[in-house]
């Protein structure tokens, strides 16, 4: 595994330049040395001597295997990155005018982003002068989240923004990717019935 980049992050023995170090680790007693003598702690050890925090006055420094660190801290940082969840946000546009067809077709996308842990954006775009019906983009936005409710939770109410008006609707915790179980379709379904027949 290579640590290149992570190389260079800190001065490591003859790199430090400060007259006087605080140093820590294990076996050592916690205080200010002379440079020197810790490098020489350092070296009697077969260690590296890495500055750890150096903006500390006097900087600070541990007395460790220098490869051995940079190594856990890369497995800290790709374990910190598994752990992070994306969010993907999807986007469902409307116009002020949009009839029940439409508005149900989308509905129907928004509540299967939401199932699958996906924020969803919806927003009504107003063209030349149907920005007379904001109102009516909003009531239709307000709609949608209540229509949403059981899947998704308000995060931002309508704002409008030159010629869209906007709303963030989040998923509730427990209906994300993994909570969901996979129901079979419905091709599956009528092949395990003509099976059992």
């Amino acid at each position: 595994m290579k640590n290149d980049n992570l190389k260079g992050q800190h001065r490591i023995n003859e790199q430090i330049h400060s007259r006087e170090v605080r140093v820590v680790g294990d076996d050592i007693e916690p205080k200010v040395y002379p440079l020197s003598q810790a490098l020489k702690m350092a070296e009697d050890a077969g260690l590296d001597l890495v500055e750890i925090s150096p903006t500390a006055v006097p900087p600070v420094c541990k007395i460790i295997d220098y490869s051995k660190f940079l190594y856990q801290l890369k497995r800290k940082q790709k374990e910190m990155k598994a752990k992070q969840v994306k969010v993907n946000v999807k986007e469902i546009r409307f116009g002020p005018q949009t009839d029940d067809h439409d508005y149900n077709f989308k509905l129907r996308h928004a509540m299967g982003f939401l199932q699958d842990g996906d924020k969803v954006k919806a927003y009504v775009f107003f063209k030349g002068r149907s920005i007379l019906f904001k109102e009516q983009g909003e009531v239709l936005l307000l709609r949608f989240a209540n229509d949403l409710e059981e899947y998704g939770k308000v995060e931002q109410m309508p704002v409008l923004e030159g010629k869209r008006m906007t709303i963030f609707i989040s998923p509730k915790k427990g209906t994300g990717k993994k909570t969901t179980e996979k129901q079979p379709s419905q091709k599956q379904q009528q092949k395990a019935e003509s099976e059992e027949q």
